[in-house]
Parts: C-alpha cells; structure tokens; sequence
C-alpha cells in the first residue's frame, strides 16, 4: 500500500507463529481435549425472540467457530419458564432440535461447543415474562429490574436443582460437548449464596454452609444426571463487588467445594449486575481482573480460565505463561472479531480488529432490547445478510476522509473488488477517533483508529494521500466513478460575547494536546465531549498507575493518601450545562463510570446554566437564581459539532455519483459511522 506521506507508516507488521505457543496449545477438560486456549464464553445476544433457536444466532456462532476458538459456549440457557425471557430454552425436550441445530454450528471449526445453564431469580423482568413475577431467595427488591421477585418455596427450590439436572441431560442428548452452570453475575445461584438477597432462615439460609447449599446440591445433581466422564464447567464470580457482597476468599472457598462436587473447570468472572465498579467497559484495564483467576486457580486442580478485558492475543498469553490461568475467556473480542484465534494462531496480530469495550452495540443494546450488533464489527449480528465475493461490475472509488466512516467505507469497498483511493487531510487516518482515545480509560478508541487502518492494505487499497485535502481539481485528477463523502465534522463555535478571547480554547484542541489550559478551567457544555475533556484535565497531576504501586510497595504513603494523589489533580475544574443533566449522550452502560469520575476527581457540575458571556476572567452566566460570574483562566467550548460537506455542491455540479457518510452526513456515534462505511458498498 502506498502513502503518499511517507511520515505515516502502514501498522503492516506480522508476528511469525510460534512453534510453541502457549495459546494454541491444548487443554484437558476431563476428557475433552480443547484444541486451544481461547474460549468464547456464554453472552445475552437478544437475537432469538423466543426460546427456539433461530437461523440468526445460528449463523453468529457459526462464523466464530470458523474464527478458531478452541471452545465455544452459547448462553444462556433458561432451565424452567421462571429463568428469565429472551433467552434460549433448555426446559423442554421440544428445545433439543434446535439445541442440536445450534451445538453443530459450533463445531464447524474444531473447537468444541458447550451450553450455559442459568436461572435469573430476581434478576429477571416480568415484562419478558408476560407479566409474572421473578422468583429468588427471598423476596428482595432488585435495583436492576426495579421490581420485588417472590420468595423461593422450599419445594420450588428442590425442583429447581433438578430442572438444572434435567437442562445438562438436554444438552448431551442436543450432542453439546460440554455444560456450563452459570453461578455468578448476581443470577440466582449466586442470589443464595449472598446475605444480601438471601434472608432465609431455612436448610438454604443463614450461614455460609447454608447458602452455599443451592449451588453444591446443583452441582451434585448436574454431574450424576450427565455422568462422570460428561465435562461440567462452572463460571463463578471471583469477586462480587457488592458493598457487603461476596468477596474473593469466600468464593475460592466456594469454588473448590464445587470441584469436589463434579466440576471439571471453573470460568471466573467478576461482579454483579448492581455493582457500582466499572467491570466491562473500556477504562478497565486490561486483565486487570486476572488476580480474581490466580486466587482459585491455586485452590483448585482443574483448569482455570479467566476472563474480562483480554482482547488481544499477547495479554493472554502473558496470563497463561505468567500461571494466571489455564485458559482465556473472549467474549466480546470475538464479536468485534470471529477470527482472532485464527488470526494470532497464523501470526497476523496486526491484522485483529480489537474490541474496545465501548459496550455501545453490546450492553447498550440489550438495555433498550435489540439484538448484540458491534461498534467495531458491522458484521456482528448481520452474518445472516453479509454481502461476500466481489463485484461484478468493479468501479474506481474516491473516498474523501480517512476517519472511521471513511476507512470502514475503503476497506469493504476494496474487499469487493473496486478499485479505491482514499485521501485525508491531516496528517493521520483517524479522525475523531483519536480525539476520543486521548481521555485517561479511554485509550482503545485509538487503538480502533490503527485497527482500521491496519485493514486497508490486506483489503486491497493500494493508494493512500494523507496531508491533502479533496478540491476539484483532485476529483478530475482521480476521476472516479463514485466519490465517498465521509469529510467529517467541525466544532461549533457559539454566538456567545467573547467567544473569540485569547483564554478560550476548544475541546478538541485541548484533547489533541494543542494547546495548553491554565490552573482554572471552565468548560462549556456537558455532552459527551464536554464530560471527557474535563475528565482528561482532571488527570493532570495526578499519580501514573507504575508511581502508585512504587510507592505502594514501599509503603512510602499511607493508602488514604496514594487515593487522594491518584483522583485530585492541579487543575479545579468547572461543566457549564443549560441541561438538566450532563452527559445525556453517553452510552448507559458507560455513563455511571463516567459520573463516577467526575464526582471522585472533584469536577464542579452546574446544570440549568446558561453561559451569557466569555470575559478574559471567566464565564458570566445565568441560573434562576440570577447572573453570577464562573471565575476560570481558561475556558473550553465544547458544545458539539457540526457537518463539514464541502464537496457535495462540486459532485452534483459535474455530474458524479456520491455517497455521503459519517458525520458529514449527520452527527452521530463512531458506531454509527462504521456501520455506514460498511453499508453505503451495498448500495453501490
């Protein structure tokens, strides 16, 4: 691939696979062999409006089987009516069809399939249950459903273990290689085995050997229904993250009591649905969970596996090499990417298209019930509708921006057949995406923008112009067939008194590190980009992550104290929102993290607040208590963006076929963009 600015170099270089490399080496499983490390674990997908299986999540699993993931575990599956809607059916003999139409999916690579097992007690909606109540330990409200479950009788409770039982026997009559038995993320199981949803006083109640009781009895049922030679896994929390919660050393306990009851595995995850503690999102660092494995894999003799943030080949392999665990769980990374293992296993890392947790095609799905879709991958949850082979009709492409629509829109159009040019006027392929990676936590974004770009070269794109920016005269020099407007957005710059002052600055000049704020920063606006450029600044000053654990580990400061450096920096900073609130279009998933920032760095929010005035000694403003003034040494504007489509007046003019894409056509999401870049190439 040729770039025209010789000062960007194509993100181009292949690791050689390793004659010995760990990832790809099996795992035992009582007497399943997996053929590598990489497991895709059990994911609500919303894809099946009712518990039979459809050709949709067929079609999902089956282009992650070929990906090359040693195993793969669909999920999960409701073992009575009471376990939750929108989920797959595993409490009826008449689900084993479609079970075993699902399990053959799975295997069309050599990895082997599996079936997650789960109630959802408390944790399920009425609302997808046509309006019965949830049932759970005890009848304790729930912060996730906003609804109170009914209380578990006793007789309840013993059909439900053997529903469990009977669920496993389904799986191996649906030809399934393995169970899972999910007992974690807040569900039912883990629901008795806290104090915090479990206020019985019976056998399944009261002390730690009770509640536990649920799980044990569940585990001993499942392995004398399906046999001892039959691999049982268990996923279990390693840390619930609930204020008075289950912590890790009770759950290692836990875990080898379940061992000894029939599990062959344990998956290891972390946290409850209601936990305040960020667990998915992309501020979680990666592994930074894979203490949680280590703790029960040294309390336990069966394999290990870890999971949460590891999305990228070299991580997991460290954590095996490093003992950590036997095996990785790639959820989400193999939605942004079904053939990552094939990938890492042919030594092409540099090709992978990472999950950066954004959870916005994910989790913020599920919140409003659609189907999974992906930020990263326009393919996820389409593979039913994907267009493949090439064009019988190639035609020459002018795509005019390099952000994420732009080269979303390259790649595909080249991997059909066309003959493609892209042309970009900074000096980097990125766009916006390099704007919104600069925040501390959210460093992925950028990983995405070299992802992409990384793409072009093995899609076919031979041409790449950076530093030029499209004019006429470049459109008759290409002389395309079609042109691809996917030129982007610009800030808006309000019409307020003194926008134009020395002190005032914009957000994206602030995140790009053009230019420098001083001690007092007012920021004008609360989206979003307002809410991350203020968390950036809240960094400054603060201790790096290496210079905690130093001092840390020498115990140079007291733990209060390394907190209190970590979170309030030098800079005292203020939002200026006419909203009620700040951040409205923030995904849910990543929202609350996000308050939760503001909030322990200590960044000033007011809220029904119009900014009236820019003085060079700050911000006149305007409440319903009256005109006060905001003091501030530096102000930022970060009051969105605009539209930027200079060149749709020229195509019409000559006469050219285009397209427009990404923010030149409307403002909206990276998601957005990428998933337009990928479906304008069918309207070709």
């Amino acid at each position: 691939m040729e770039f025209l600015n010789k000062s960007l170099e194509a993100n181009s270089a292949k690791r050689k696979p390793a004659e010995n490399d760990i990832l790809f080496s099996p795992v035992t499983i009582n007497k399943m062999i997996v053929p590598n490390r990489i497991m895709m674990p059990a994911m609500h997908l919303n894809m099946i409006p009712t518990p039979y299986i459809n050709d949709r999540i067929i079609a999902f699993y089956a282009a992650r089987a070929r990906g090359g993931a040693g195993a793969l575990i669909a999920g999960y599956a409701g073992v009575n009516e009471s376990s939750g809607g929108g989920v797959i059916g595993a409490y009826a003999d008449d689900f084993i069809e479609g079970l075993s139409h699902l399990r053959k999916a799975m295997q069309l690579g050599d990895g082997k399939a599996g079936l997650q097992l789960n109630h959802a007690g408390r944790y399920a909606h009425s609302i997808m249950m046509e309006g019965k109540q949830a049932v759970a330990p005890s009848a304790v409200f729930s912060r996730f459903t906003h609804e109170t479950p009914r209380a578990l009788e006793l007789e309840e409770i013993k059909q439900t273990i053997q529903d469990f039982a009977d669920a496993a026997v389904r799986a191996k009559k649906a030809g399934f290689d393995f169970v899972e038995i999910l007992s974690g993320t807040g569900y039912l199981i883990s629901q008795f085995l806290s104090e915090l949803t479990n206020q019985r006083y019976d056998e399944y109640g009261g002390s730690w050997e009770n509640r536990m009781r649920f799980g044990l009895e569940i585990a001993t049922a499942v392995r004398n229904a399906v046999g001892r030679d039959y691999p049982v896994m268990w996923r279990i929390n390693g840390n619930d993250l609930m204020a008075n919660g289950i912590g890790r050393i009770r759950l290692q306990e836990y875990a080898a009591l379940i061992v000894k009851k029939g599990a062959d595995a344990i998956s290891v995850n972390v946290g409850w649905h209601e936990a305040r503690i960020p667990q998915l999102v992309t501020e979680v660092p990666r592994a930074a969970y894979a203490y949680l494995a280590r703790g029960i894999k040294e309390c336990v003799d069966v394999p290990v596996i870890a999971g949460h943030r590891i999305n990228d080949p070299q991580t997991a392999r460290q954590m095996i090499e490093d003992d950590l665990c036997d095996m990785v769980a790639m959820g989400r990374p193999l939605i942004a990417d079904p053939d990552l293992p094939k990938k890492a296993a042919e030594g092409r890392d540099s090709e992978i298209i990472h999950c950066i947790a954004c959870a916005q095609g994910c989790f913020d799905h599920l919140f409003v019930v659609q189907p999974v879709e992906c930020l990263c991958n326009p393919l996820a949850g389409h593979e039913l509708t994907a267009v493949s082979g090439k064009t019988d009709s190639p035609k020459k492409i002018l795509v005019c921006g390099g952000g994420p629509a732009g080269m979303s829109a390259a790649a595909t159009a080249a991997q059909h057949g066309h003959e493609v040019v892209i042309y970009e006027k900074s000096e980097r392929l990125g766009g916006q995406l390099l704007i919104a990676g600069s925040p501390p936590g959210r460093e992925e974004f950028s990983v995405l923008a070299s992802d992409l770009q990384a793409q072009l070269e093995p899609s076919g794109i031979k041409k790449v112009v950076i530093g030029a920016e499209v004019d006429e005269d470049v459109i008759d020099r290409e002389n395309p067939d079609i042109v691809l407007l996917a030129t982007g957005a610009v800030e808006i710059v309000p019409p307020i008194p003194g926008a134009g002052l020395p002190n005032v600055v914009s957000a994206w000049d602030v995140l790009s590190g053009r230019v420098r704020v001083g001690k007092r920063v007012a920021i004008i606006g609360g989206g979003a980009v307002g809410v991350e450029t203020a968390l950036f600044l809240a960094q400054k000053g603060t201790l790096p992550a290496d210079a905690v654990k130093f001092l840390f580990v020498n115990r140079a400061e007291p733990v209060e104290d390394l907190y209190r450096l970590s979170t309030i920096g030098t800079k005292k900073i203020v939002i200026i929102e006419m909203l009620e609130h700040v951040g409205p279009d923030i995904g849910k998933s990543t929202r609350w993290g996000m308050m939760q920032d503001l909030h322990r760095h200590r960044v000033r929010i007011t809220t029904s607040t119009r900014a009236k005035e820019i003085t060079p000694a700050g911000v006149v403003v305007e409440t319903e208590n009256g005109v006060s003034e905001i003091a501030a040494d530096t102000v930022v504007l970060a009051l969105g963006s605009r539209s930027y489509n200079p060149l749709e007046e020229i195509c019409k003019r000559k006469g050219i076929s285009y397209k427009v894409l990404g923010d030149a056509r409307r403002i909206a999401k990276a998601f957005d963009a990428i998933h337009q870049g990928y479906n304008v190439v069918r309207e070709i």
